[in-house]
């Protein structure tokens, strides 16, 4: 696991001790940056169920604002702290669970989802990001799904919009109408 590009290009991040975390595979989370790429620089960035971090470190490394990094666990947020250090970057961290984050951030331009696959998360956090308009107008969020999971229909101003599947992952494009 290591950084593509930007100020932190080729550092190798640390990974989990356990499988609890599923890091995103170099391979995706390239098509991630490939699919976001100009819609990065100078933007708020939300890395929820953050795991490893790499997907906000890989946005701060490509000139991201800021980047908030959201899970509930405490070996996950003490490895982003030690990525970050690592790759000489600063961002929130928040220990907390998802859904109670979304009631009271701010907004954010890019929110990168990745929940426990099979855990049915993905539907409940999206209706929260929508009930509470976390996203900001053009924003984008990038849901990683198992390819059985499907993102529900959303109501304008906000969109479900492009699939790209990757063997047993699919990245689901949605966002807000500017």
């Amino acid at each position: 696991m290591r950084v593509i590009t930007g100020s932190a290009r080729g550092r190798r991040l640390n990974e989990p001790k356990n499988m609890e975390i599923r890091p995103t595979t170099d391979k995706v989370k390239e098509s991630i940056f490939n699919i976001v790429q100009f819609d990065i620089e100078g933007r708020r960035i939300l890395d929820l169920f953050a795991g490893t971090g790499q997907l906000g470190i890989e946005a701060l490394s490509r000139g991201a604002k800021s980047a908030s990094f959201v899970d509930e666990s405490t070996e996950a947020i003490k490895l982003i702290k030690i990525n970050l250090e690592h790759c000489g970057l600063t961002g929130e961290t928040a220990r907390e669970d998802a859904l109670s984050f979304l009631s009271h951030c701010g907004k954010y331009d890019v929110i990168f989802l990745d929940p426990p696959y099979k855990s049915g998360l993905i539907d409940s956090v999206l209706r929260k990001i929508i009930q509470f308009d976390i996203l900001s107008e053009g924003g984008i969020i990038i849901c990683e799904t198992d390819n059985e999971t499907d993102i529900v229909p959303m109501n304008e101003p906000y969109y479900a919009g492009r699939v790209y599947k990757y063997g047993k992952v699919k990245l689901t494009v949605c966002g807000k109408k500017a």
